[in-house]
């Protein structure tokens, strides 16, 4: 049983896992998670834009199967595609600096 107070270091299960830092291995899992992420994003932004699959996709010009594939991480949109489904369900895109 672990100790509620101990930390533990979660680098070492990511690179047992997933490869270190760096390696293609990594670098393909790290790219899937983004995807799988934007793809929630769309699905959340979709529904708090009050919008079936469909009603999107119509006013994209795609049908509803290529909304449904969005969603799923299955396709990744171009960035025209992005600014269209942004404006779609009256939202903007914002590129700003990284405060580091």
């Amino acid at each position: 049983m672990r100790d509620n107070n101990t930390l533990h270091d979660i680098s070492a299960d990511l690179e047992r896992e997933f490869g270190s830092r760096g390696s293609e291995k990594r670098k393909f899992f790290e790219n899937k998670a983004w995807e799988e992420y934007n793809a929630q994003i769309l699905l959340d932004a979709r529904k708090n834009a009050g919008l079936t699959q469909k009603e999107l996709a119509e006013r994209i010009g795609a049908d509803k199967g290529y909304i449904s594939r969005l969603e799923r991480g299955l396709t990744i949109p171009s960035v025209v595609t992005l600014y269209r489904l942004a404006a779609a369900m009256d939202l903007s895109v914002e590129l700003k600096p990284v405060s580091r």
